[in-house]
C-alpha cells in the first residue's frame, strides 16, 4: 500500500509541478482577460453608438419635418402647387442623406381644429415577424388660416438587438421613428 502511494506520487509529481508553474505563470494574462471581456465591451460600445444614432436620426427627422412644414405654413407650397413627391423631396433635402427618402411615409391633412389632432395614428399593422404600412399617404396642405397636421414616419433599422437591451418597437428589428407638426396656416390668399 505504501509502495503504491509512493509510486503514484512519483508519477504525478511532474504533472503537479507543471500545474503549479502554469498557475504561477503570468505571461498571456492580458490576452486571456481581453478575450473574456472583449464581447461585453464591444457589445456595450456598439449599443451606445446605436442609441446615439437612433436619437440623432429621430432628431434629424423631426427637424426636417419642421423645416419642410414651414413651406406649407407660409403658403409657398400651395403657391408652387407642391405634390406629395415635391414635399418629400424638399424634406429630404434636410435629412443629410441619413434616410432612404422613398421610405419616409408622409401625411399632410387639414383638420377642424387643434382639439382634433390625432396624436396616436395607426401607421402600421404588425404580426409576429413583419410590419406593413396601413397609412395612406396624403397631401392636403389647406388654405390660409386652416389648421394642418403634418406627420412623417420612418422605419429605422437596428443592428444591435440584445435580449435586455434593444430599442426596437417593431418585431423585425426596426424602430418606428415619427415626427408630427400641427399648426395654423398663415393668412395667405
Amino acid at each position: 500500500m505504501v509502495r503504491s502511494r509512493f509510486l503514484t506520487r512519483r508519477l504525478l509529481a511532474p504533472l503537479i509541478a507543471r500545474g503549479r508553474d502554469f498557475a504561477r505563470d503570468e505571461r498571456g494574462v492580458t490576452a486571456i482577460e481581453f478575450g473574456i471581456l472583449a464581447l461585453p465591451f464591444f457589445t456595450l460600445i456598439f449599443a451606445i453608438i446605436e442609441t446615439a444614432m437612433m436619437f440623432f436620426a429621430s432628431q434629424v427627422l423631426d427637424s426636417a419635418l419642421e423645416d419642410a412644414s414651414r413651406m406649407i405654413r407660409t403658403g409657398r407650397a400651395q403657391a408652387a402647387s407642391y405634390t406629395l413627391t415635391d414635399f418629400r423631396n424638399y424634406m429630404c433635402g434636410y435629412t443629410f442623406g441619413l434616410f432612404n427618402c422613398s421610405n419616409i411615409e408622409i401625411q399632410v391633412n387639414t383638420i377642424a381644429g387643434f382639439a382634433n389632432v390625432n396624436t396616436t395614428p395607426t401607421a402600421q399593422t404588425c404580426n409576429v415577424t413583419t410590419c406593413t404600412w396601413t397609412l395612406a399617404e396624403t397631401f392636403t396642405p389647406g388654405v390660409g388660416r386652416q389648421v394642418v397636421q403634418v406627420s412623417a414616419y420612418y422605419r429605422w433599422p437596428l443592428l444591435v438587438v440584445l435580449p435586455y437591451f434593444n430599442l426596437k418597437n417593431q418585431p423585425d428589428n426596426y424602430r418606428l421613428l415619427s415626427a408630427i407638426r400641427v399648426f395654423r396656416n398663415e393668412p395667405f390668399s
